[in-house]
């Protein structure tokens, strides 16, 4: 191996390393990059600069660290973490919760289908996991545990539900990645629509099993008469989260805004929901505002860090070695797709999301795209591959969010015991994607007519 391929694997298995040592990963992928470009420089290491580059290394990665906060397409992050703080705070999930536990209570495991459903309209409107989790925990959880739901069932669910907004759009997820990968916000929104209802769709029918096999489980509860006044509360609150998703997709899909102005409308939006709902005030203003610069700040902390990192692994050649390693498996195309979701999977028990996305995806996608793979399909399966990560142990955050504000007697082990089907269904969604490719690529070739 050449010295610029040693420093590489050192570089890349140093940051594995370095995550357990508890220091924030921003800080560790700046010092890296740094570290790293100075042993080169000590070891009289050749960097790979990209041809027509005359600048030294350090300027180039400067240069490039500019044009990352130059990206308009990365505004749209604030913006939609405001828009699902603010939403998060407006008791429109109190209200769908009511409605749909007056329909769906008298069915067995009615209650976690409830949830189930309020998470996939959060999931469409806030997007933002740790607000999801949390939301749908406190009001659904008690009322779970009252009608005498498992524990294990009731905890896993609201963790696997909350989870969605990672994936269906507007996520900021998909919005990094479409950065990273210099692909359309909109291709990948729209790609991840079909997905998202699947996993949805395995969640409830999951808790129907369940409840079909263990009722003493997951209780119907007492039977009210269903009539036009539940019905109409029930559309009633499902309108404003409906209005939201309309705004926010519908302007992207329609090729009526970018993704960026969409989120300024979901944004605005948000705020007049708020206050039409009358939960709009200074304080709330302030929190959610407070909020989002912190949430923000953190993610684009992450994203210079891991802009410097790639840059510095890339100019040793990592991505050349990469390559070459993930070629010479002794399988086919197909293969190699299932050993980067194997490997990303496995990653995901130690490593946050963003991590994976900023430095790992950019590394295997060139490989995927070389075999001719659909680069949108690949990259929601990556995405779903993410999701996972957020219910295994030991950095699965949604479990850590849960035990956050579950009640007394939710212990992580009762969590761990209930996501654990979820993640099985999880990886067969993954395995239904990457079996039947239309289920992502049907969508965005209607929208764009090819």
């Amino acid at each position: 191996m050449s010295p610029n391929e040693i420093l590489a694997l050192l570089m890349f298995f140093g940051f594995i390393v370095s995550v357990f040592t508890g220091y924030p990963i921003a800080w560790l992928l700046g010092g890296l990059s740094i570290l790293f470009t100075a042993l080169a420089i000590i070891l009289e290491v050749d960097f790979h600069v990209p041809v027509g580059v005359d600048w030294s290394y350090t300027s180039l990665t400067i240069d490039r660290v500019w044009n990352v906060m130059e990206n308009w397409v990365m505004v749209a992050l604030p913006m939609f973490i405001f828009m699902g703080l603010l939403l998060d705070r407006s008791g429109i999930a109190g209200r769908l919760m009511t409605s749909f536990a007056k329909l769906l209570g008298p069915v067995r495991g009615g209650l976690a289908i409830t949830v189930t459903l309020i998470g996939l309209l959060l999931a469409a409107t806030t997007g933002i996991i740790g607000a999801s989790v949390v939301l749908l925990a406190l009001l659904g959880l008690p009322v779970m545990m009252k009608e005498g739901y498992n524990t294990s069932l009731a905890a896993g669910t609201v963790c696997a539900v909350g989870t969605l907004g990672i994936l269906i759009p507007p996520s900021i997820m998909l919005v990094l990645m479409a950065d990273r990968m210099a692909m359309s916000v909109g291709d990948l929104f729209l790609g991840a629509v079909f997905p998202g209802a699947l996993l949805g769709g395995l969640y409830v029918t999951y808790i129907l099993v369940y409840g079909f096999l263990k009722p003493e489980h997951a209780p119907a509860t007492k039977r009210e008469p269903i009539d036009l006044k539940v019905v109409w509360e029930l559309f009633m609150a499902i309108v404003p989260a409906a209005f939201l998703i309309l705004a926010v997709l519908g302007s992207i899909f329609f090729g009526l805004a970018t993704p960026t102005e969409a989120a300024g409308v979901g944004a605005a939006g948000a705020l007049l929901l708020a206050a039409l709902n009358r939960t709009l005030n200074m304080s709330v203003l302030r929190e959610v505002l407070f909020e989002t610069t912190r949430t923000t700040a953190f993610i684009f902390a992450v994203l210079l860090g891991a802009t410097a990192y790639s840059l510095v692994l890339r100019g040793l050649g990592g991505d050349e070695l990469i390559e070459r390693a993930l070629l010479g498996l002794p399988f086919g195309p197909s293969g190699i797709i299932i050993s980067i979701l194997f490997a990303t999977f496995l990653l995901g028990f130690f490593l946050d999301w963003i991590e994976l996305t900023l430095i790992i995806l950019p590394l295997v996608s060139p490989v995927v795209f070389n075999l001719g793979f659909d680069p949108v399909w690949f990259t929601i399966l990556f995405a779903v591959c993410l999701q996972t990560s957020f219910l295994t142990p030991p950095v699965g955050f949604a479990i850590f969010y849960l035990k956050g504000v579950a009640p007394e007697g939710v212990d992580i082990v009762t969590i761990y015991r209930g996501v654990f089907p979820y993640v099985i269904l999880q990886l067969i969604g993954l395995a239904i994607i990457f079996n039947w490719q239309a289920v992502v690529t049907w969508l965005p070739a209607q929208a764009y007519g090819n």
